[in-house]
């Protein structure tokens, strides 16, 4: 308890002192979470469609990613087992069947689309969190399954609910399985984060019972109200996933993004002030337990409400999870993909998402937004997109620290040096010694002044480049001719804590002479 009040403090200062440097140069914060969701299940963000080429589907990502940089998002959610399937290669599950019209299809020998999807997402500064979901295994009665699929091999860990299978959370056997198929992920790839999304036990369908009760009589350990028991067994999976992740990759964020309501006042008087469905009664996801015990880095609530939405309106959920983060990060999930949707006059309002950024802004106790989905940005929210490029996000910024992981800076590169040449300013050093912790660099940030312009690393709007590679190396190619330059460069680890500067170095950019 005394580890997580002191990091809960730590978090605030740092997070006070962020805010001050906001207020005093009237510029995006230096450091904030922008993630988009990138969903495979049914096609929805990526690949356009099953059965592209490789070249095809790597177009599409790439393109995607272009663009999501060009908006100044530095992460994506990236959906690798919508249901008991695989968008990677190194998996004891089958090929997606959303990747090649059939489950069980490879795309090609030697791709693999999670690989490439994080290495295209570093180069570019942005950070990619697989995405799970847990216990869905098939999206509808007709869903044909590859032989290989687990609910042709273990029927008996499934349950039908409205004609899908999904894992039944109350077998110890399945807990254990989901967590051995995300440590596959962890453990092979070099992703920065595990995320889930809202679906735990299904959403209510009307007629529709969970056939568990056998489950329950095998496995009550102790409980005698099921729906209790049913919390508790998605409290043990994220719990054990938290420990698993962490054990074999500390710098691994783990993340979740529940519903946006934990539970109503009316139902609990630690609830929200809301009247909307909740978490902890329908979908026995006891949320606000996890962020509370520390079992999750951060939380991620799907807060698709309008201001003005009577039963829950988006400021009392940002005002309410605030106070229940217990000094681990909070993200708002935020509904793009309702902009100027006719359900509500709300969203058809243009300043409805910039006014909730601005609200989010103002609370220090929210790190960020995620915003659902990815193909918004290129169909109904295409000028909040130009509003986030040309405003709200028109300066790069890194992810919030998380100091109850790693809390070790690195030391600074070493021996910047930097040459005028005919195509630009190139720029030259040498990776860190390494810290107390071992770590030396996993990235670095490269920042640039003008002539007379102060020098120093607080300020977002001289932020030149981010990259999550090891490279050593930069061309600024953006220069005026004759112009005077200074540089400098910090190490980031792999939890983008940020080194001193190495430098400054200045050098005045190769006079071009005028064509004849």
């Amino acid at each position: 308890m005394f580890k997580l009040t002191f990091y809960a403090l730590l978090l605030t200062i740092v997070q006070s002192l962020s805010l001050f440097a906001q207020d005093t140069s009237k510029i995006a914060p230096k450091r904030e979470f922008r993630g988009v969701w990138v969903a495979t299940v049914a096609n929805i963000d990526w690949p356009s469609k099953p059965g592209l080429s490789v070249d095809q589907q790597k177009q599409e990502l790439i393109g995607i990613l272009e663009k999501h940089k060009e908006n100044g998002i530095n992460a994506i959610m990236l959906q690798v087992r919508p249901a008991a399937d695989a968008f990677y290669a190194h998996s004891r599950e089958p090929w997606s069947q959303w990747l090649m019209g059939k489950q069980g299809i490879a795309p090609s020998p030697g791709y693999d689309p999670l690989a490439f999807a994080i290495k295209e997402a570093h180069s570019r500064g942005i950070e990619l969190h697989a995405w799970f979901n847990p216990y869905r295994a098939t999206m509808s009665p007709n869903t044909v399954v590859h032989e290989s699929h687990m609910t042709r091999k273990r029927p008996d860990l499934f349950f039908t609910y409205a004609g899908k299978k999904q894992f039944d959370p109350g077998i110890p056997e399945v807990r254990e399985y989901i967590v051995q198929v995300i440590l596959d992920v962890v453990k092979g790839y070099d992703v920065d984060g595990i995320h889930f999304d809202d679906y735990f036990y299904p959403y209510k369908v009307e007629g529709q019972r969970i056939n568990d009760a056998a489950t329950f009589s095998k496995y009550a350990n102790g409980f005698t109200d099921i729906n209790d028991w049913r919390r508790n067994n998605v409290d043990v999976l994220i719990k054990q996933l938290n420990d698993s992740i962490h054990y074999y990759k500390k710098y691994v964020k783990f993340g979740v993004s529940p519903f946006g309501i934990w539970r109503n006042k009316y139902e609990d008087s630690l609830g929200s002030a809301t009247s909307g469905l909740s978490n902890y009664a329908e979908l026995f996801a006891d949320s606000r337990k996890w962020v509370k015990e520390g079992w999750v880095d951060y939380i991620n609530p799907q807060i698709y409400f309008s201001f003005t939405r009577r039963v829950a309106p988006f400021a009392t959920l940002v005002d309410w999870w605030s106070n229940n983060a217990f000094g681990r990060h909070l993200y708002i999930g935020q509904a793009a993909y309702l902009v100027n949707q006719r359900m509500e006059a709300a969203w058809r309002l243009p300043k409805q998402m910039p006014d909730q950024i601005r609200y989010i802004r103002k609370n220090n106790r929210v790190q960020g937004s995620v915003y659902f989905s990815s193909k918004s940005f290129s169909t109904v929210a295409r000028a909040f997109g130009d509003s986030l490029k040309n405003d709200f996000y028109k300066y790069p910024a890194l992810p919030p620290q998380m100091p109850w992981l790693d809390d070790v800076m690195p030391n600074q590169p070493q021996q910047l040096v930097a040459d005028a040449l005919n195509d630009g300013v190139h720029l030259k050093w040498e990776k860190p010694h390494p810290a107390e912790d071992g770590e030396t660099a996993s990235g670095y940030v490269i920042y640039r002044f003008e002539e007379g312009e102060k020098i120093g690393i607080l300020n977002a709007r001289n932020i030149l480049k981010i990259s999550f590679e090891e490279f050593t190396s930069y061309i600024d190619t953006d220069v005026d001719s004759g112009k005077r330059y200074n540089y400098l460069v910090t190490a980031l680890d792999r939890l983008k804590n940020e080194s001193e500067p190495s430098g400054p170095v200045g050098i005045q950019a190769k006079e071009t002479l005028a064509p004849n």
